[in-house]
């Protein structure tokens, strides 16, 4: 019983040492958890997202109140069971003190009760429906809401002669905000809805539903579809005829993503969204961060998804500095309230709703250049989420 008692105790006392060496080799470090699609149909939006990312990092350096910022990427595959498991191991088996990433709102979703349970700061860096943020009290935003794109462009259209549109959007919690609050805002301000047509998330065919918007002859198609979808979406517009048929296309940003824009073609030119960043804004943090993404990225064009993973990375710097490399709580109130200048224009994080205040732009696709370009044409300053606004 002695030689028992002497060998556990040794055991003890051994695995102890290995926990107090785990534990500070864990306190030289910062690690942040960047969950995102990186195959699939949804992986161009994740490299955007991961380059905006490591490009913040490039900048100002990997080491932040004495600690080396270490990035562990995780690739969901677009399938919000697995972004749950992967949120939890990070949490559980890499003691990561930040998740973030999470493109869709379903993935988003899935990991809120683990940044709960873990009191670990979740930034969403896409998953744009307005209950990403209520899902948990520890999920901040650094990337937009549909529901504050949608407003923009309701109140626009029929002011330019849209007196009547058909809606057609992705069947899935983004896209039912998208319908509701551009619809609610359209008939506000006079405008007609014909038709609320939603499409199937996952190999969409839209043919059959811009049939139906043909037949139905409105002024205009408003749009909502995830980045990833816009190419097949602009190219079976133009198939169908609707162009010729002298029906406009309108939507939110996704369906002119600036990541492939140029190769949309001619279809594109012309289309007016609103959306929170353009490659083509003009002030000078955006044109650094354009030619220094360029130049890291083989001449790739940054979309709204790489400024969203950029002030992402900003927003934990700035936390973890101000926290001096703490956790949970003290990590996450730092994060509440951050004023600065984005290459999209000035943002705030409101502390009370987690959400982002930012400029929203009306943009019209133009060729400057030779490429096309959301050229913006009109500011609406300092927009809330409306999915907050009661």
């Amino acid at each position: 019983m002695q030689k028992r008692f002497f060998l556990n105790t040794l055991a003890l006392a051994i695995l102890g040492t290995g926990i107090a060496g785990n534990a500070l080799a864990q306190d030289n470090k910062f690690k942040v958890g960047l969950v995102l699609s990186m195959t699939g149909s949804f992986a161009t939006l994740g490299k955007q997202t991961e380059a905006g990312a490591r490009l913040y990092m490039a900048q100002h350096g990997d080491t932040v109140a004495g600690k080396k910022i270490e990035l562990i990427v995780k690739d969901d595959t677009s399938v919000p069971d697995i972004a749950k498991r992967i949120a939890q191991e990070l949490v559980v088996n890499d003691k990561v003190n930040v998740l973030a990433g999470f493109l869709l709102t379903p993935a988003a979703l899935a990991a809120a009760p683990i940044a709960t349970q873990a009191k670990t700061p979740l930034i969403t860096m896409a998953g744009a429906s307005s209950s990403v943020t209520q899902a948990s009290p520890y999920v901040l935003r650094t990337s937009f809401t549909v529901a504050q794109t949608a407003v923009g462009i309701a109140d626009w259209a029929p002011k330019n002669g849209i007196k009547k549109v058909v809606t057609l959007v992705s069947d899935f919690t983004p896209g039912l905000d998208v319908e509701k609050f551009f619809g609610d805002r359209y008939t506000f301000n006079g405008g007609k809805v014909l038709d609320q047509l939603r499409v199937p998330l996952r190999n969409p065919d839209f043919a059959p539903f811009l049939q139906r918007v043909r037949d139905l002859a409105p002024d205009a198609v408003f749009v909502f579809v995830p980045a990833g979808a816009n190419a097949a979406l602009m190219k079976q517009f133009a198939e169908r005829g609707l162009d010729k048929a002298g029906i406009k296309l309108i939507g939110t940003g996704d369906i002119t993503d600036d990541d492939i824009l140029n190769a949309t073609g001619d279809v594109a030119l012309g289309v007016v969204t609103s959306h929170q960043y353009s490659a083509s804004h003009n002030s000078a943090l955006n044109k650094k961060f354009v030619a220094e993404f360029k130049k890291a990225n083989n001449g790739l064009r940054p979309n709204f998804l790489a400024v969203a993973g950029y002030d992402g990375m900003r927003v934990i710097y700035e936390a973890a500095k101000a926290a001096k490399g703490g956790n949970g709580d003290a990590l996450l109130a730092a994060m509440k309230g951050q004023v600065f200048e984005s290459p999209r224009g000035p943002i705030f994080i409101d502390a009370q709703t987690r959400e982002l205040v930012q400029n929203i732009y009306i943009r019209k696709v133009e060729r400057v250049n030779g490429e096309l370009y959301n050229t913006e044409f009109e500011t609406i300053k300092d927009v809330k989420d409306p999915g907050k606004i009661r």
